[in-house]
């Protein structure tokens, strides 16, 4: 069983920093891929970046140049800089892994419970 815990969340003010982190069960480097999203009320969930073994990290584009995405051997971290009332929301981690057999994997999806994030203007 595979769980993912966030932390790190809380109230900012425009311009502010904050450090997420999501505890992993097990090594970050056992997955495919790890990724941060965000749900801000009334809106879809949506990605803000992602790590995928083998291709390095992807942002999205109204995060690129402030929010920095990386890993260790059991946490993936989100570093949030210069943060806008725009950026208020729930952050979820994810992370994919395939399971099963090689000749058959299965992609196998998982998430956190969320950490909520405030941007105060």
């Amino acid at each position: 069983q595979v769980s993912l815990k966030e932390s790190g969340g809380g109230l900012v003010q425009a311009g502010g920093s904050l450090r997420l982190s999501c505890a992993a069960s097990r090594s970050t480097f056992s997955f495919n891929a790890l990724g941060w999203y965000r749900q801000a009320p009334g809106n879809q969930r949506e990605l803000v970046a992602k790590i995928t073994t083998g291709a390095g990290a992807v942002y999205a584009d109204f995060v690129k140049g402030r929010f920095t995405i990386s890993r260790d051997s059991t946490n993936l971290y989100l570093q949030m800089n210069d943060l806008k009332p725009e950026d208020t929301g729930v952050y979820y981690c994810n992370a994919d892994r395939w399971v099963g057999p090689v000749e058959r994997p299965v992609k196998m999806d998982y998430w956190g419970e969320g950490t909520p994030v405030t941007v105060s203007s």
